[in-house]
């Protein structure tokens, strides 16, 4: 379904949110990556050259890309056992090491994957 065949209004507003929400996303993960690489490259599933670009983009680059139509930034948790621990009343602290245990897995299969892919 394409949204700019809905309202025009209604589309113009879910371009708007979308937009907002890319450029927190972009000016987040780019803190991220300056303040610590490694750890932003495992918290936001993206590998070295990726993290250098955003390290090195401007503010007017972030921006023009964050006015994309198309939501720059997906979810990662995208399998039962992860909605199911992130929904889990565990207390936080075991929560929080079940959900980096799970994605440190995913990391490791998507990275043996691309090394032979």
């Amino acid at each position: 379904m394409d949204i700019d065949s809905n309202d025009s209004g209604a589309a113009a507003e879910v371009h708007k949110e979308i937009g907002d929400i890319n450029l927190a996303y972009m000016l987040l993960a780019q803190k991220l990556v300056k303040q610590d690489k490694a750890a932003a490259m495992f918290r936001l599933g993206i590998g070295p050259e990726l993290a250098e670009l955003l390290a090195s983009m401007s503010l007017s680059q972030i921006v023009k890309l964050a006015a994309s139509k198309l939501l720059l930034c997906s979810f990662r948790l995208d399998n039962k056992p992860m909605l199911t621990v992130a929904a889990d009343d565990k207390s936080s602290g075991l929560q929080q090491a079940h959900m980096s245990i799970l994605m440190a897995a995913r990391h490791m299969r998507e990275s043996s994957t691309a090394s032979f892919g």
